[in-house]
């Protein structure tokens, strides 16, 4: 048994190990010594909890455009990032021209279904146009290709944007309807925050009966499963694809109108790390599968808000919260090296065997 372990346990096996207990070691101590001062009471982590929920419902979002894409083609969408920027910086404008015509505080309901159709309508069909241009010539080579396609239609997309509406922040304006908070007894929430947050878990619900109730559901996972025999049985290969990219960038779409209404800001980069954030949430959930995608949306956005002050401010880091995006990024890396199909993903290949 002995002779066993010195076969399987390599060198580098022995540093990663290490790695991560030093890691854990200190994620306790940080957490232990942050509660021991007492220096946050409950409301604040409540109050950080609900931002962190927030974050992850458009992470959810965002990523099902991913999990969707890999589970269809078993490739990794890096331009889906932009799929998200083009969508809810385009409906910016579009908020500009409903305050020209006095309709964004006199009719706000409607104002915003209207720019959440406008972020719809780009972002879906920059999606199609993606898959259609850039990957279906290329569904045949191998995966490095598609790949190396994706990341140069990333940069095409981000530098396009950017030539049509300049390089500057753009502001989304602000709604006299979503301005203040309510009170749950001594809890406070942000109305953005509540409607994001509410949004983004019925958004994945529609989607998820779409994907797992419908004919053209039933149509994405035959494909998924095999391409060849799912076209044997009459299924059109191709519209079923599309259809997929249309999905994830309706997605991706309404995702950035609720990122706008959290960080009112639209720019041509504004797609890149909350593009990586939510492949860190469909790697950490088990990336091709939808409930994994949200699961690990939320686990990823309530660590990002919690994160940092819960570990490191015990530990007397001046800023702890300009390194949430290290404690997501340190996520991505120890998830694909110790557990690389996620938390649902070795579920879900039992389910298949």
């Amino acid at each position: 048994m002995l002779r066993t372990w010195r076969q399987r346990i390599t060198v580098t096996d022995v540093v990663v190990w290490t790695i991560g207990l030093a890691i854990a070691v200190m994620v306790i101590y940080g957490s232990a010594k942050t509660l021991a001062l007492g220096k946050y009471n409950a409301v604040t982590w409540i109050d950080l909890s609900i931002t962190g929920l927030a974050l992850g419902g458009v992470y959810a979002l965002i990523a099902l455009g991913y999990t969707l894409v890999y589970g269809i083609l078993r490739m990794i969408n890096f331009a889906h990032s932009e799929v998200f920027m083009s969508g809810p910086f385009t409906a910016a404008f579009a908020a500009d021209a409903l305050i020209a015509l006095g309709w964004w505080n006199k009719y706000p309901i409607l104002s915003l279904l209207l720019v959440a159709l406008v972020a719809v309508v780009v972002s879906a069909t920059i999606a199609v146009l993606l898959e259609r241009i850039a990957y279906r010539p290329l569904r045949s080579a191998p995966r490095l290709v598609p790949l190396i396609t994706a990341i140069g239609a990333s940069f095409f997309l981000q530098y396009t944007f950017r030539g049509l509406y300049g390089s500057g922040l753009k502001g989304y304006p602000d709604m006299e309807l979503l301005k203040g908070f309510w009170m749950l007894g001594s809890i406070r929430i942000f109305k953005t925050q509540a409607i994001v947050i509410i949004g983004a878990v019925v958004l994945m619900l529609i989607l998820y009966a779409i994907v797992q109730k419908t004919k053209m559901g039933k149509a994405m996972r035959s494909v998924s499963e095999d391409k060849e025999v799912a076209a044997l049985m009459g299924i059109d290969v191709d519209k079923t694809i599309a259809y997929t990219f249309a999905l994830g960038g309706t997605a991706a779409g309404l995702a950035g109108i609720l990122y706008l209404l959290l960080f009112p800001q639209a720019h041509f980069y504004m797609g890149f790390i909350p593009g990586l954030k939510a492949f860190t949430a469909a790697v950490l959930g088990g990336i091709g599968n939808v409930p994994g995608a949200f699961l690990g949306a939320m686990v990823l956005g309530l660590l990002e808000s919690v994160g940092p002050s819960l570990f490191l401010d015990g530990m007397g880091i001046p800023a702890p919260y300009q390194l949430k995006d290290a404690i997501a990024f340190t996520i991505l890396v120890f998830i694909l090296i110790f557990r690389p199909s996620g938390i649902l993903g070795e579920r879900l290949a039992q389910t298949k065997a």
